[in-house]
């Protein structure tokens, strides 16, 4: 049976210390709210990810890193349309358009820019299967997952304390009477400060410029310190609580709940 549960209670993070400290091999699906991310591992380590429907072709990812012009990458597009990443891999190398090296570190730098959007998920429904090897036609990577880890917790505590300082996305913002004149902004934060009226909830801010929670935390806590706007209580909205990260607030409840489901990995 698939290890099974909901991001609410398990994270990211979370789930890939545990596939490390079982070294297991298969692969974790996560249907979030829009997406389905796949992260494959064998031993523990990383060895394949995607996210939707998204273009992950070896063509497309060495383009898009620099490494294949528009004409190269065209060409092999029209005229290698057939061939799997393993045989498109081997003919690059053997053309001299790119090294083993460029592949195998372009692949690394992908699939884990593939987990680091997957931290700003917090809601989905995830599932580890151990029958569901990584792709033999594609190229897989041998990634430990260690710094990973370390840089999902150090985003896991932004999180925590975004949530803190912002528990609720259904709350509106109204600017304060300091000037916007002078202000460096960013491309994100102008088109949030657009959007910026108290019949606008945060979430709907969000949505309009397809953002995550996690972003639009960020902005928003960047314009509360510069004492640009302020949290105000939308009219006839009513606020929903803010998801709990576990089910239970008991730390040793917590630590036993992840004790389990370690326990759970290691028996798939």
């Amino acid at each position: 049976m698939a290890l099974r549960g909901n991001l609410r209670d398990f994270t990211i993070t979370q789930l890939l210390n545990l596939v490390n400290l079982a070294g297991k091999t298969g692969t974790l699906i996560v249907d979030g709210p829009s997406d389905q991310a796949q992260i494959a591992f064998r031993e523990g380590k990383l060895a394949f990810a995607k996210i939707g429907q998204e273009d992950n072709r070896l063509a497309t990812i060495l383009h898009r890193a620099n490494k294949l012009n528009v004409n190269q990458y065209r060409a092999l597009v029209e005229r290698a349309g057939e061939m799997n990443d393993k045989e498109l891999g081997l003919l690059l190398i053997n053309a001299g358009y790119v090294t083993q090296d460029d592949i195998l570190v372009n692949l690394q730098q992908y699939f884990t820019e593939i987990i680091r959007r997957l931290y700003t998920w917090v809601e989905g429904i995830f599932r580890f299967e151990s029958d569901i090897l990584p792709p033999e036609d594609r190229i897989n990577v041998r990634l430990d997952l260690e710094n990973l880890i370390i840089e999902g917790s150090r985003q896991l505590r932004e999180w925590e304390q975004l949530q803190d300082e912002i528990p609720s996305l259904e709350m509106a913002l109204k600017f304060t009477e300091r000037p916007l004149k002078n202000v460096n902004l960013s491309v994100e934060e102008w088109r949030v400060v657009s959007y910026i009226n108290p019949k606008n909830t945060m979430q709907q801010i969000a949505s309009a410029n397809k953002m995550n929670d996690l972003e639009i935390r960020r902005i928003v806590y960047g314009l509360l310190q510069a004492g640009l706007v302020d949290i105000v209580r939308p009219e006839g909205v009513k606020i929903a609580p803010s998801p709990k990260m576990f089910p239970t607030e008991n730390k040793e409840e917590q630590k036993s709940l992840v004790n389990k489901l370690i326990g759970r990995v290691r028996s798939l």
